[in-house]
């Protein structure tokens, strides 16, 4: 079959990737796509907002599966669009993708459903927040309700931080509208981890746990970015863990939304909160997580492009899914400044091909006069396998000795919690 991928981040690269890999998919069309993925997809530099040009395309060029790989597509309703002209899409519907754009749907929706989350508030002034945040006492954890690129969470520790991100969200309108309406949370004493799932509406396949590292710095200080990397397996879920959080949140949650009428179909993401008594929700992300994907996929042996399908077509089967008995690490390069700003235009040096255990994938980088260049943000993704995680790790940090470009950063200890 004829696929296109939407986005242009290291997770779209990867994606691209591993369909490239698929024995099912024919052609791969990445749209905007970025210039590392030429060599494996044929890029279009298009609009997906423009969606009369976007279906001539996809009609033109005889394309049988979009991947929608960000969250924006998803919660403005691409995939209404794309299968309302008749075109299978991996991803869910506008209406089923409020389990990301909205944090109060999800809350709600969890709370409806018994499954087990954080206690939780709704406010739109600042004076109620903060007398919650009084009663709730600190830590605690506010939320901005919609999409605020992986950086509208705030763990306060203090009561002055906590005063600080809502007069951030609610009166100097940090993040525009997605903050206009704020979620006060609970603090989860825990350790998070990622579980993410197959989903055609109705049947639920889990992926191999990965756990993300979302903060800037070392021992996880400093604001928090889209994520600085991410390795897989991740052992905090135990067998037993997996199977407790499939049938109180990931079964529950998939249910729920057919019984609403919104059945959710393509990748559902689970962030948990692994607590004494058990796993907990912290947030629901509608598609593959960034940089999860970048260790996930490689783990992949099942053909992605068929599971893909039956995941759009509702034929979607556990024995689709299976894993290589590996590890993954993912160290992100990010760029001078990052998360607070964005520097752009400085030459990568180094060899950028993959190696046998190493592999290299492209979030904000563009090609200038044949040479790639920083394009703002988390640079590079590089991750390591290997048949340990010891062993990936110290693969993908090996080849980061060999890349550089100006102001690069990136966290020293991914991975660590795995040793504990």
């Amino acid at each position: 079959m004829n696929v296109c991928v939407i986005g242009t981040g290291g997770r779209e690269h990867t994606i691209v990737w591993k369909l490239a890999q698929s024995a099912s998919v024919e052609s791969i069309y990445a749209i905007p796509g970025n210039d590392a993925m030429a060599n494996i997809a044929t890029v279009i530099p298009m609009d997906w907002h423009h969606s009369e040009e976007l279906i001539s395309f996809l009609k033109d060029h005889q394309v049988d599966l979009v991947v929608v790989g960000p969250e924006a597509p998803l919660v403005e309703g691409l995939v209404d669009i794309l299968e309302r002209e008749g075109i299978a899409v991996f991803g869910p519907s506008k209406r089923a993708a409020q389990l990301e754009g909205s944090k109060v749907f999800a809350k709600k929706m969890m709370e409806r459903y018994h499954i087990p989350t954080a206690k939780y508030e709704v406010f739109h002034d600042v004076q109620s927040a903060k007398a919650c945040i009084d009663a709730y006492g600190i830590p605690v954890v506010i939320k901005a309700d919609g999409l605020a690129a992986g950086k509208g969470v705030i763990v306060a520790m203090t009561k002055e931080e906590a005063y600080e991100a809502i007069d951030d969200m609610l009166s100097d309108n940090r993040f525009g509208k997605a903050g206009s309406t704020v979620v006060v949370e609970e603090f989860m004493e825990g350790e998070e981890v990622s579980l993410l799932a197959f989903v055609d509406g109705k049947v639920v396949v889990p992926m191999v746990a990965a756990q993300d590292h979302k903060r800037i710095f070392d021992g996880d200080q400093g604001p928090n970015t889209g994520g600085m990397g991410a390795y897989a397996p991740a052992p905090i879920l135990t067998k037993s863990l997996e199977q407790e959080a499939m049938k109180n949140i990931l079964l529950p949650i998939v249910q729920a939304m057919a019984q609403e009428s919104m059945p959710f179909k393509g990748c559902l993401y689970a962030g948990l909160m692994i607590t004494n008594s058990g796993p907990k929700v912290v947030e629901f992300n509608a598609r593959f997580g960034d940089p999860e994907t970048q260790v996930i996929l490689p783990l992949l042996a099942s053909d992605l492009g068929t599971i893909m399908w039956a995941c759009a077509t509702g034929t979607l089967q556990e024995d689709m899914v299976s894993w290589h008995d590996r590890s993954a690490a993912c160290v992100v390069l990010a760029s001078k400044g990052y998360p607070i700003s964005s520097h752009r235009g400085d030459v990568i040096r180094g060899n950028l091909t993959d190696e046998e255990n190493t592999l290299i994938f492209h979030a904000g980088t563009k090609k200038d006069k044949g040479e790639f260049v920083t394009d703002g943000g988390r640079v590079l993704g590089v991750v390591g396998i290997a048949p340990r995680l010891e062993q990936a790790l110290q693969g993908a940090y090996h080849r980061i000795e060999k890349i550089r470009f100006s102001g690069m950063q990136y966290r020293k200890d991914i991975g660590r919690k795995a040793f504990r």
